[in-house]
């Protein structure tokens, strides 16, 4: 068998190197930051935001904004997140028996 031929076969790779593959050292790092502890806590408060988003786009329309310019987008967003904030203390309130 020549030297430097895996398994005889005619290969011409060199068996003393071992092949990498060109973003392996990104992928190592990726694992490592989904295995901390950080990165759970990190999945769920992500998760809530987007599902919040989710919410603004789907529930009060903002997969379209209507006003045009940063200023006037910025509003738009503001007002629609303070009144999804201003459901949440209104689902939890008990209702009160009318007076009449």
């Amino acid at each position: 068998m020549a030297e430097g031929l895996v398994g005889g076969q005619g290969f011409a790779v060199d068996a003393r190197f071992v092949t990498r593959e060109r973003f392996e050292e990104v992928w190592e790092f990726a694992k490592l930051c989904a295995a901390s502890p950080f990165n759970q806590t990190a999945q769920k408060r992500r998760k809530k935001v987007e599902t919040l988003f989710a919410h603004l786009i789907r529930i009060h329309e903002l997969g379209r904004l209507r006003l045009r310019g940063p200023c006037s987008v910025q509003d738009e967003f503001i007002l629609a997140a303070i009144a999804q904030y201003l459901r949440k203390p209104a689902k939890l309130r008990p209702l009160s028996p009318t007076v009449g």
